[in-house]
């Protein structure tokens, strides 16, 4: 089985910050490509920073630097300088990819936008993420994943407790699945390229992924359909769509949708037959009208086992469920590791630990072992060497702030 990487050759700039862009760049550097993070001098990408702010989880090691950052060459230049703008365009001439995150007006500021970049380099694919899309009044709106995606989009309206509280959202929950729609369109930009021979423009937006994510609702509403009203009592308006409490106190959530085939099954499961024969029950629209009964029904009969009991049952009976697990049973489950949801990276000073891998696979090809994310400028000094600089000239650009590199 190959081991050097589906997309080895392939050279990426991940002119970025914070997650949707750079993201996009991690997935293709587990594929085998080469990825150039270009980062200021002065502190690197500000997500380095996030751990630091209030409100998140705090850890010996820096676990967002650790997700998104691996597998890169860190190269800090100052953009708004000419000659640290200079050292990046004779990068993206060797590039086949330039990925970017920047607003519009920013690129236009350092002129890198898609019009400057392709003269430079006619066929490299270049890859925008938005917060709003390229068109329209709030285009240039500064926007994070918790404000167009998880908002704008509906989604945090949508997913509410029964009192109507919408739910926040948690770091990169937009910025993940928006780098993987920015992944395919760059893998659709490479595909014309072998075709064309030219590169082009890709983009995605974080309110157009936060719609995709939110289509079902969205498709429903457009149709003027009628949705039904959250309720305040103590059940829910689709037992057979709800989280019930075991006896050990686990909490699942039970998932029928096919219930004329289902629910007679989990009678069975219950050694209760006769209830999904009960006129109360044995229609859609009796178990809609007698919701509050069957509910109560199914959570005495789950509240009287344990979690590990029922397990079995759901097992026989094909039942459809999902525990819902603490973050400390999600990181411990062994399904996650035999589905390569996590692999092994070696980190300097802690030996191997674990990351999140990244969700694509491709028979018969492995993605490379993943190494530690770098430092601020750790490859800064080989990158430009490869362009050509000297090291006076390293060490010239280092002393006016407009590289930062580490010693050489």
């Amino acid at each position: 089985m190959p081991t050097d990487g589906i997309l080895s050759g392939l050279r990426v700039i991940d002119c970025g910050t914070y997650i949707a862009g750079p993201a996009s760049a991690t997935v293709m550097s587990d594929f085998g490509a080469e990825v150039f993070k270009i980062e200021r001098p002065q502190g690197g990408d500000l997500f380095r920073l996030f751990p630091h702010l209030p409100g998140t989880p705090k850890s010996e090691l820096n676990y967002c630097w650790i997700l998104t950052g691996r597998n890169k060459k860190s190269v800090a230049l100052d953009l708004a300088d000419p000659d640290g703008r200079e050292a990046l365009l004779k990068l993206v001439k060797t590039a086949d990819v330039f990925v970017t995150n920047y607003q519009s007006q920013l690129l236009s500021k350092f002129r890198l936008t898609w019009e400057d970049l392709h003269e430079v380099n006619p066929r490299l694919i270049f890859a925008h993420i938005t917060g709003y899309g390229d068109s329209g009044d709030d285009a240039d709106l500064p926007a994070f994943d918790a404000l167009a995606y998880w908002a704008r989009s509906g989604l945090m309206t949508s997913v509410t407790g029964r009192d109507g509280t919408p739910s926040g959202p948690r770091p990169g929950i937009g910025d993940h699945p928006t780098a993987t729609a920015l992944f395919g369109a760059i893998m659709l930009g490479l595909y014309n390229r072998e075709r064309t021979g030219v590169g082009t423009k890709v983009s995605t937006s974080l309110i157009a992924s936060g719609a995709w994510a939110h289509g079902c609702d969205l498709q429903a509403k457009m149709f003027g359909a009628e949705f039904p009203q959250p309720t305040k009592g103590s059940h829910p308006v689709n037992p057979l769509t709800s989280g019930y409490v075991t006896r050990d106190g686990k909490v699942f959530l039970l998932v029928q949708l096919d219930p004329d085939h289902e629910f007679p099954r989990l009678c069975a499961m219950l050694e209760a037959p006769e209830l999904a024969r009960d006129p109360m029950f044995a229609t859609a629209e009796a178990r809609t009208e007698h919701a509050a009964e069957l509910f109560a029904i199914l959570q005495s009969q789950f509240e009287s086992k344990d979690l590990a009991d029922w397990r079995k049952g759901f097992r026989e009976y094909d039942i459809k469920w999902s525990q819902l697990p603490t973050l400390g049973d999600v990181v411990d489950d062994p399904q996650m590791r035999a589905a390569g949801a996590f692999v092994d990276i070696d980190y300097p000073g802690h030996g191997t630990i674990e990351t999140i891998n990244s969700p694509m696979f491709v028979s018969g090809f492995e993605k490379r072992k993943p190494t530690a994310a770098p430092e601020v400028g750790a490859h800064t000094r080989e990158v430009l060497r490869e362009l050509g600089y000297t090291d006076d000239t390293i060490d010239a650009m280092v002393g006016r702030g407009v590289a930062a590199a580490t010693a050489r």
